[in-house]
């Protein structure tokens, strides 16, 4: 990382930053994309099984690793401040944390999952794929949370290259182990749906294992000592990481979990309908991974700056990526629109989960561009490392206008389904406003004249 001092310089540093760290974004949900797309060839109800699986375990990872994710900007920070020691202590500390939180995690969806899926009253065989998916899942909780907090180390020295070199390794065997499992090739059990889970799960062992061998033998990170001793846990790291992390776990769980909800108030609608909402999902999800590539790096760089205590500069980031982020929803929105029959066609066969998802499609511009704005404004934020009011703003945006007004439109209008995705576009456009109000206060009123908070 270096210091800018034109707006040219800036956006390249971001996007020097946001290129590999997208191309890693995009590698990541790859795998869910293999998965999708494998079980949607397997069988529809494959499809609907993977999704509500996904729907199930995608809050908890987002939220988990959201605490984790506080690693980037408080190491960012230190790096700032040129810390290096305490970069150290904060990443072993990440790392004990991902652990315990893991473990946490396995040992509660052991006691949670078949009654959660239970009380879904779900169709025999989508049940029976959910379960399975998510059991075959969670033996890779623990190298994808540990991963998380390397990542965010790496990402706080500006080295975001290294970390998409490794993804790019991994897809080919994740995708290799996908076909395989799922349609029992080279004398392996045909999982169906199921087998996307344990294929995932192998792959992440794969990442960790890795990262860390390029941590340890390599330049500038192995001049930290992240793995030279066991010991150095300290609570008081663990208290800072969670201080700061809590809040943007809990912001980032209850936005997935509030998708997850609306898969579930779903589901009383016929298979068809989920698998095609769910496909529509998927999609935008996809293109969803640029404005939170670009979170990331936002994150970054402001954190940077703060530590610096170049505040004008720090500003200037936070604006900038922000309208990056609005700019490319609006291009890929309206591309996503223009050929939504093509991009549906991609994840299945069947002619009536194209047609629904092609019209559920027709309202990703609009849930883009709101999206975008509340996920940059929210991580400018996060390099200011102001992050409780944003857990506020949240959680009304999200679970008392985004499920309040889509329940409403679904069930007491004649949108049906539909009335989900605007209720969906309300909240999140609603977040981005009041986050980025958030922000310019912030600027304005603790960060211009000094580094205090």
């Amino acid at each position: 990382m270096k210091q800018t001092f034109t707006l040219q310089e800036k956006t390249k540093q971001i996007l020097i930053l946001l290129i590999p760290i997208l191309i890693t974004q995009l590698g990541m949900f790859s795998m869910v994309f293999f998965n999708t797309i494998m079980s949607g060839r397997y069988d529809s109800a494959d499809l609907a099984g993977v999704a509500i699986g996904a729907s199930i375990w995608n809050p908890v990872f987002t939220g988990l690793s959201g605490i984790l994710l506080a690693v980037s900007p408080i190491a960012a920070q230190k790096m700032g401040e040129k810390n290096n020691k305490e970069v150290t202590s904060i990443v072993k500390n990440g790392l004990y944390l991902s652990v315990i939180i893991a473990l946490i995690v396995i040992i509660a969806g052991a006691i949670l999952l078949n009654p959660l899926l239970n009380i879904m009253d779900l169709d025999s065989r989508v049940q029976e794929t959910a379960f399975h998916y998510l059991v075959g899942l969670s033996l890779g909780i623990i190298p994808l949370f540990s991963f998380n907090v390397l990542r965010s180390f790496i990402y706080a020295l500006g080295k975001t290259r290294i970390v998409m070199i490794i993804l790019l390794l991994a897809l080919p065997i994740n995708l290799f182990l996908n076909y395989v499992l799922i349609f029992g090739k080279l004398g392996l059990p045909e999982l169906g749906g199921a087998g996307g889970g344990y294929a995932t799960a192998i792959t992440y062992w794969c990442i960790l294992l890795m990262t860390i061998y390029v941590i340890n033998k390599m330049q500038p990170y192995s001049a930290f000592n992240i793995f030279k001793s066991i010991r150095g846990f300290e609570w008081s790291r663990c208290k800072e990481i969670l201080k700061i992390g809590v809040p943007m776990g809990l912001s980032v769980f209850f936005e997935t979990s509030m998708f997850a909800c609306v898969t579930i108030l779903l589901s009383r609608f016929d298979v068809t309908t989920i698998a095609s909402y769910q496909t529509a999902l998927n999609i935008v999800s996809f293109l969803y991974m640029i404005p939170i590539s670009i979170s990331m790096a936002l994150t970054v760089v402001v954190g940077y700056e703060v530590g610096s205590g170049r505040n004008k500069d720090a500003k200037v980031y936070s604006w900038l990526g922000i309208y990056l982020a609005m700019f490319i929803a609006l291009v890929t929105g309206l591309l996503v629109v223009l050929f939504r029959y093509e991009v549906a066609g991609l994840y299945s066969s069947e002619p009536a989960v194209i047609q629904l998802t092609t019209h559920f499609l027709i309202f990703a511009l609009f849930f883009q561009i709101s999206d975008a704005i509340q996920v940059t404004a929210q991580a400018a934020l996060r390099g200011y490392k102001d992050v409780n009011i944003a857990f506020i703003i949240t959680l009304v945006a999200y679970w008392l206008i985004c499920l309040p007004v889509g329940f409403i439109l679904a069930n007491y209008t004649s949108f049906g389904a539909t009335g989900y995705w605007l209720g969906l576009t309300a909240g999140l456009l609603t977040a981005g406003v009041f986050l980025s109000i958030r922000l310019v206060y912030i600027q304005k009123h603790r960060f211009v004249e000094s580094n205090s908070y």
